[in-house]
């Protein structure tokens, strides 16, 4: 009996955010991972900061946090972002694919349709077809050469980053995922077009929160002035759940800016790699 086809979610950015061709995203991707040189893990991963512009500029900040979950047994990734544009018609806290995949050139990366309705019981959230938003997919093709196949994704992106909202949707995915070995992935970049050295000082005060696990100072930062992140509520819905599943020790692994790749340092995007560690 043939199996039911799966409903692929179409890709706003493949061929233009990475490469479009298989051998040569495969290629790109070793390329960074090779190069990073993480810490020595000291415990197992819960949860991950990556950035997300694309693959050519961030990619080897990316690298530093992949790199940590390389032969780790997960077979649930959570991956949250911002939503960067609204989608007409879409008023929910929590927005994520009415699709039942998402697929990149290496191949196709299932939804776990289950857990996005139990979720959808206990927060704002609806789905919706055919969104253009970037901060999830960009992550996938790093998870897909890390990670064994066979993996399910729950994907997130968030129209409400309030402390509120983000202690909320932290709570609710340790309610529905208490069972799983589960990954939880920030997708987000951190300060936008300032000059580098105003950059290094923005991002080291985001940094800082970060590696403190403080969910509340990653939103005052943001909300002051005093720190960027686009996926400020991401993090912070991270933190509380990693924190909820033991979490104790957050590591920043690497920062860098888009000035690194293309040369202009006047006005670069910070980009910043953490992990955040159940200590054994």
């Amino acid at each position: 009996m043939s199996q039911p086809q799966q409903d692929i979610r179409p890709s706003p950015i493949t061929g233009m955010w990475y490469p479009g061709n298989a051998a040569n995203l495969r290629a790109e991707l070793d390329r960074f991972l090779q190069k990073a040189n993480p810490l020595t893990r000291t415990g197992d991963v819960l949860g991950l900061l990556t950035p997300h512009a694309g693959l050519r500029y961030s990619g080897g900040v990316a690298a530093y946090a992949f790199k940590q979950i390389a032969d780790q047994p997960i077979d649930t990734v959570v991956v949250i972002g911002p939503l960067h544009r609204p989608i007409p018609g879409i008023t929910s806290a929590v927005v994520s694919t009415a699709h039942t995949a998402y697929e990149t050139p290496l191949g196709k990366v299932p939804v776990d349709r289950d857990i996005l309705d139990h979720l959808a019981a206990r927060l704002s959230l609806s789905c919706c077809r055919c969104d253009p938003e970037h901060s999830i997919e960009i992550e996938l093709p790093f998870l897909q050469v890390v990670l064994p196949a066979g993996f399910t994704l729950i994907p997130l992106m968030l129209r409400d980053q309030s402390a509120e909202g983000s202690r909320a949707l932290g709570v609710a995915l340790i309610e529905v995922l208490k069972d799983r070995h589960v990954l939880f992935v920030a997708s987000s970049d951190l300060s936008h077009f300032y000059p580098q050295d105003v950059a290094a000082t923005l991002d080291h005060k985001m940094l800082e929160a970060v590696a403190q696990m403080d969910a509340e100072r990653v939103i005052q930062l943001d909300e002051r002035g005093e720190g960027f992140a686009c996926g400020r509520g991401a993090i912070a819905a991270t933190i509380h759940a990693v924190r909820a599943l033991g979490a104790t020790r957050a590591e920043v692994l690497h920062h860098a800016t888009s000035g690194t790749v293309s040369g202009d340092f006047a006005r670069v995007v910070g980009y910043g790699a953490a992990s955040f560690t159940r200590t054994q």
